[in-house]
């Protein structure tokens, strides 16, 4: 996935009606940064070519439907959370499927709103305990390590580009994490 620079979370709408996709767009606007998909191959190619917070996802759309765009991206390992945004009421079926909320159309624009902000705080959250894991990791070895062996290390380089890119996404995610990271900083890890 390409890096990113966007300060808010970044939003995934996939709905193969174009007025719909554009009107939750809308009604996202300032919460996130938004991108929309029109069906469902191009919804996937986006989440491989970016990274994606939310998708937030249609199920009756022609071509790849919604349910194949969610197994696909749960096959994918995405790393995001998906809300299904459909007019198909739930059956029991919704207990086995990888999605992390379900509206049912019309959606109020506060709901949805409040879903993503949800479902963002969540995600952030999720992210901040795998940052400090690999982040106490990358920084125990910086400290014991001298600086030319690690910039020879392709397995240290790989944690130190997952830390930065952990710490970007924890950090648009979550609008009060600076103190908590400014604190996991401060811990020393070097041998006394």
């Amino acid at each position: 996935m390409n890096e990113t620079t966007a300060d808010r979370p970044i939003a995934l709408i996939v709905d193969d009606e174009k007025e719909v996709a554009d009107a939750y767009a809308l009604r996202l606007r300032g919460l996130c940064e938004v991108e929309t998909a029109y069906d469902g191959e191009t919804a996937i190619s986006m989440v491989e070519e970016e990274t994606i917070d939310i998708v937030l996802l249609d199920r009756h759309m022609p071509g790849m439907s919604g349910d194949d765009v969610l197994d696909e991206l749960d096959e994918r390992g995405f790393d995001g959370k998906i809300i299904m945004v459909t007019a198909i009421d739930p059956g029991f079926d919704v207990l086995d499927m990888p999605f992390d909320d379900y509206l049912c159309k019309p959606i109020d624009r506060e709901d949805v709103r409040a879903a993503v902000r949800q479902q963002c705080e969540i995600l952030g959250y999720e992210l901040l305990g795998e940052y400090f894991g690999v982040e106490s990791k990358r920084r125990v070895i910086a400290a014991e390590i001298p600086r030319e062996d690690r910039e020879g290390h392709d397995r240290y380089q790989d944690i130190a580009a997952r830390c930065a890119d952990l710490e970007q996404r924890v950090r648009r995610l979550l609008d009060d994490v600076a103190s908590s990271l400014d604190e996991f900083a401060e811990i020393g890890r070097e041998g006394r």
